[in-house]
């Protein structure tokens, strides 16, 4: 890999961990209504589960996916679906030290979310497919994953550190709750654009 593709890659890369997207509206939501210490394990799970992603599409896997439209189409809705009961759980949300029984994302469950998250699937295909010639595998894989890992950590603590400070502005009452509703109507139509636009390459009209 040239410096010119690695310069291309870390441009790409950077772009699409900094700007707004489903990862970004939770980890900013998270981090008004929870805190940035309590969103740091929804930040590192993001980071690390599509950096893993990111690595094993490059190695093959995107291909598999390219090739099965019942899979492109079950991830659509699947994640569609899973998107919309976030963006309920984010507008419904209380801050943590009010009591109330919410709570963020943890580690585990913000990795799993890379797998059914559309705009991640895009991304990571696009990236290794444009990035990862083939010509050699595990070599060009690692490189685009270690990339997208740097550009996640920076991206999600910046996203969650923002929200964490917005949430002290608004403070536990009705302004955090209509950041938090505002947040939610935004990922439940991020959802639903994603499904209705095919932008996983369903063909949906």
């Amino acid at each position: 890999m040239t410096i010119d593709t690695l310069l291309a890659l870390a441009g790409f890369a950077f772009a699409a961990a900094w700007t707004p997207g489903p990862n970004n509206m939770m980890l900013a939501a998270s981090g008004a209504t929870f805190g940035w210490r309590a969103t740091l394990g929804h930040a590192l799970g993001v980071s690390l589960g599509f950096a893993l992603m990111i690595f094993l599409i490059a190695l093959g896997l995107g291909e598999v996916f390219q090739r099965s439209e019942t899979l492109r189409i079950g991830l659509a809705w699947g994640g569609g679906a899973v998107m919309l009961w976030l963006a309920w759980r984010i507008a419904t949300a209380g801050p943590a030290r009010t009591g109330r029984r919410s709570r963020p994302l943890n580690f585990l469950e913000a990795s799993a979310f890379q797998w059914i998250n559309p705009k991640a699937w895009v991304m990571a295909i696009g990236a290794a497919a444009t990035f990862a010639s083939g010509a050699a595998p595990l070599r060009e894989a690692s490189v685009v994953a270690a990339v997208f890992l740097l550009a996640g950590l920076t991206g999600t603590q910046v996203w969650s550190g923002f929200g964490a400070t917005l949430g002290r502005l608004l403070g536990d009452g009705w302004a955090l709750r209509a950041f938090n509703v505002t947040m939610g109507v935004m990922l439940a139509a991020s959802a639903l654009w994603m499904v209705r636009d095919g932008m996983v390459g369903t063909g949906a009209p």
